[in-house]
């Protein structure tokens, strides 16, 4: 029977979130014949790009937006795709050493998976006066600041494209919607507005999930269960099924903009936010061009009451500073948000900032200033080595994680494209594939004994 009407069904596999993580497994499991149960706590409402969107799915406090007691706004989308509907599109190496040091190699996988994605820096009509300003500033003053790979069909793009910070109803940006799409095709099931409130275990083995949809209570079956409802999400989950430990001690990516005003260019409609930058690595954080859609910028600026600049769109230029940020905190049983940042953490901002200052005056910017801090992708709740194994199993048998939370160390960097690389990896242990062999594993597993 359909799970819509409240029966468990027959199911290979049932897929918690539909994110990065979810999406592709899911893809995955589909695409070998599986037949998989998708449960998203969110809509799957059509993508329309509009600013109502984003405050439904992004920015809704107490669900997507939530404020940790240092007074720090955590955002996650809770939508058909998860937040990669609202990411800035852009794709950073995956950290291979870091996890081959964890027992996972995924350096058969990347190049597969870069291959299936629409991954390439910017073409040159495609960088802005705004953001090639900030670059050759940047260069002149030493830092190493080069386009960056971004997830967007670039063949469909067209002078004027209005980036979609809000979703991108016009398909040039990727999403994790693409692979769910994809997985809808060859014959899985979604359900939306699905709360999964435990993962059922019997005799230390998952064999199925409890979950809600407008307050009736279900259940459905399968003989194994992937969660990847995110770094908030799955540790939440897992703590309401048994695995208490899960929800401590992460990382989440806080960030700052630091912003100017530019006399003589101007930011565009068709701005693409991160165009360029660079990864200062050994000082522990990532500077870009930051655009952003007005209402965002005028929020940004009210925060930090430069009331004369709310209405200076055009005429402010911005750089984001994203931090490495230490591990700590803890999640409420409610999902709550309880982490302060670091002195050093603060140092880390600090030392950013000035060299944000630094490009943007040799950029012609005047009136500098900063904005309040924001934190995205929290990660590490549910650590490879602690909670998970290398192949992403949880001490309950055939129950699996696979998004952010898994992540063993923290890293600084949008993780989209090593969430994707580990979830085809545990498809393919799913499906009792082979692994491949080359000379390149022989290295990594070197490196990580």
């Amino acid at each position: 029977m359909d799970p819509a009407t409240g029966a468990s069904g027959n199911w290979d596999a049932i897929v918690v979130g539909t994110g990065p993580g979810g999406a592709t497994v899911a893809r995955e499991l589909t695409r070998r014949g599986r037949k998989v149960l998708m449960l998203e706590l969110g809509t799957g409402r059509p993508i329309s790009g509009s600013f109502f969107q984003g405050l439904r799915e992004l920015m809704l406090p107490g669900k997507s937006l939530l404020v940790t007691n240092d007074f720090l706004g955590v955002v996650r989308g809770i939508t058909t795709g998860g937040s990669s509907v609202f990411f800035y599109a852009t794709c950073f190496p995956v950290p291979l050493e870091m996890l081959a040091a964890h027992g996972v190699d995924l350096t058969d996988i990347v190049p597969e998976a870069r291959a299936e994605l629409p991954v390439g820096p910017l073409k040159d009509e495609m960088i802005t006066p705004m953001a090639a300003r900030l670059m050759e500033s940047a260069q002149r003053l030493g830092f190493n600041w080069q386009k960056l790979d971004k997830f967007m069909y670039q063949e469909r793009w067209k002078p004027g494209y209005p980036f979609g910070y809000y979703g991108d109803p016009t398909g040039v940006k990727w999403s994790a919607r693409v692979y769910v799409e994809e997985a809808l095709a060859l014959g899985a099931t979604l359900v939306n507005y699905a709360k999964v409130t435990r993962v059922l275990v019997e005799n230390g083995t998952a064999t199925g999930v409890e979950y809600l949809v407008n307050g009736e209570r279900r259940t459905a079956s399968a003989p194994v269960v992937i969660v990847a409802a995110g770094g908030i999400g799955s540790p939440l989950i897992l703590r309401h099924s048994g695995i208490h430990a899960a929800g401590y001690d992460f990382f989440f990516d806080p960030l700052i903009t630091v912003c100017g005003t530019m006399k003589d260019v101007s930011s565009r409609r068709d701005e693409i936010p991160m165009s360029a930058g660079v990864h200062m690595k050994d000082e522990g954080y990532l500077m870009t061009d930051m655009a952003l859609p007005p209402s965002e910028h005028f929020i940004f600026t009210a925060q930090v009451l430069r009331l004369t600049k709310l209405f200076a769109f055009r005429s402010t230029a911005r750089i984001m500073v994203k931090v490495k940020d230490e591990l700590g905190g803890r999640l409420t049983e409610r999902g709550g948000v309880r982490k302060k940042l670091s002195t050093a953490d603060h140092a880390k901002l600090l030392h950013g900032y000035e060299n944000a200052k630094r490009i943007l005056r040799e950029a012609g910017a005047t009136d500098i200033y900063k904005t309040w801090y924001l934190a995205s992708h929290p990660g590490g709740t549910v650590k490879i080595g602690q909670l998970v194994d290398a192949n992403l199993e949880t001490e309950y048998r055939n129950l699996y994680v696979c998004d952010c939370s898994v992540i063993p160390e923290a890293w600084g960097l949008p993780p989209v494209l090593t969430i994707i690389s580990l979830g085809k990896r545990l498809a393919r242990h799913l499906a009792a594939e082979p692994k491949p062999t080359s000379a390149k594993n022989a290295t990594l597993q070197r490196l990580a004994s």
